[in-house]
């Protein structure tokens, strides 16, 4: 170790506290530094590479120091850095809101800025929650969400989320969430078509019980990605967005993680042709350069917000850097490389690849679900591949598994003893194959010999 990582690392210890991480534990090992990137690859303080196999926590699309996102930022920056969105008019703000109108689903209009994706779905819960205020239906102040589901940690957000881990402690901060099953054979023991009716049944239940006082129902699609790449089965999208039709209901639709290409298409709603009335981006929104999100809503959620002054309909609701010009600049930039490089049309080749690689390891004993939509990949390690036991927690099993593809030169995160796989959309085959064979190796070799020393 050099002395400059040493001092790094001493600094980091007595300074930094790292998201989701037990510094306790992190205090007690041995820290790895970024310092650059290049392509798909990670660069430590020591000059080692890393393949980014999580693209740099799933919003990385086309690789670190992308020549044309690089110059949008630059060149912005010969012009302006930030200037508010509050009572001003700003050209990147525009142009780019014009852009994500014209590749969202069908009857998404408008465009509200903020800079994360929890604040993404938070701006979503207000606005629904408003538009039937506004509208004078003051009794529609509930949600219904998915078990197990994720959309961020502010208070709003976490009050629909449904993982205890994250967010059992703070349930006296939170306001009520109706919270149906997830509709995967992972949380219910059945088929897929099962499953999927247990969810939407327990959700039509619902909406006609309760369906007057619920403003909106908020799912992730096609992925739970939080949970553990949890894949619903084809079809539950567009039965959920048949029923809050029905019941006269908002559909709030989080494609923070999913969005910008993950699942094969730019956006998930597309496998279902099913059109939302708000939906929140974040993450891949600037090719993973700079924070930046969005929560798109149709005209009539819009236009229940105008008015006179006095009626206070206004959306009382901002952010510093909201519609942020360097932001905006990175992400019409990254639009463009999607339709230079043809992007969307390489994807089905190499999600081939990821599903023909890693079919094999479902023969290995300790290995269960594996759970892929595009490029957004799930890999459970079990003690009983029979009854799907887990191992202990405190055994931490995934992250060991995941430290141990670092020497071999790849960089994953686990969600608890799930491997997650999120290489960057615009990976190329070479890099993504050299991933996938360090997954395979660790798999197949180092697993075992970890459960023995267990």
């Amino acid at each position: 170790m050099n002395d400059k990582t040493r001092q790094l690392i001493d600094a980091d210890r007595k300074h930094l506290w790292h998201p989701f991480t037990q510094m306790a534990a992190w205090a007690a090992g041995d820290p790895l530094v970024i310092e650059a990137g290049e392509g798909f690859e990670l660069i430590d303080t020591e000059g080692r590479r890393y393949i980014d196999g999580v693209s740099s926590l799933w919003c990385n699309v086309h690789g670190h120091r992308a020549l044309a996102i690089d110059r949008a930022i630059r060149e912005q920056l010969d012009r302006i850095a930030h200037s508010t969105l509050l009572g001003l008019g700003q050209t990147r703000s525009i142009e780019l809101a014009e852009r994500l109108v014209g590749i969202a689903p069908p009857g998404l209009t408008r465009v509200f800025y903020s800079d994360s994706g929890a604040t993404a779905v938070e701006i979503a819960v207000k606005m629904a929650y408003q538009y039937w205020y506004n509208r004078g239906a003051n009794r529609r102040t509930k949600f219904v969400a998915l078990r197990d589901s994720y959309h961020g940690d502010t208070v709003g957000s976490v009050s629909i989320g449904g993982i205890e881990l994250f967010h059992g402690i703070f349930h006296s901060l939170l306001f009520e969430t109706f919270f149906i099953p997830c509709p995967h054979p992972y949380r219910f023991d059945g088929t897929a078509e099962q499953c999927l009716r247990h969810s939407v049944d327990a959700l039509e239940k619902l909406l006609q019980n309760r369906g007057d006082g619920i403003a909106a129902v908020i799912v992730e699609p096609r992925v739970q990605g939080a949970a553990g790449m949890i894949v619903h089965p084809a079809g539950f999208l567009k039965a959920v967005r048949d029923l809050t039709k029905k019941y006269d209901t908002l559909l709030i639709v989080d494609e923070v993680a999913t969005g910008f290409g993950r699942t094969g298409t730019m956006f998930a709603c597309e496998h279902e042709s099913v059109n939302p009335d708000l939906l929140c981006l974040a993450k891949g929104i600037t090719g993973g350069y700079l924070p930046l999100a969005a929560t798109l809503a149709t005209e009539q959620i819009f236009e229940a917000f105008l008015g006179a002054v006095a009626e206070c309909k206004t959306f009382y609701h901002g952010h510093t850097y909201t519609g942020n010009a360097l932001a905006c600049a990175a992400a019409i930039a990254s639009l463009d490389l999607f339709e230079q490089n043809k992007l969307l049309a390489s994807l089905p080749e190499k999600i081939g690849l990821i599903a023909d690689t890693l079919r094999p390891l479902g023969q290995l004993e300790h290995i269960g679900d594996i759970r892929q939509c595009g490029m957004m990949v799930g890999i459970e390690i079990v003690r009983d591949k029979r009854t799907k036991e887990s191992f202990p927690f405190d055994q931490t099993l995934g992250a060991k598994l995941c430290m141990a593809m670092r020497p071999k030169g790849a960089i994953l995160r686990p969600l608890g003893d799930v491997i997650v796989l999120m290489p960057a959309p615009g990976m190329d085959r070479a890099t993504l194959q050299r991933l996938l064979d360090i997954v395979v190796d660790t798999l197949r070799n180092d697993l075992p010999q970890m459960i023995r020393e267990l």
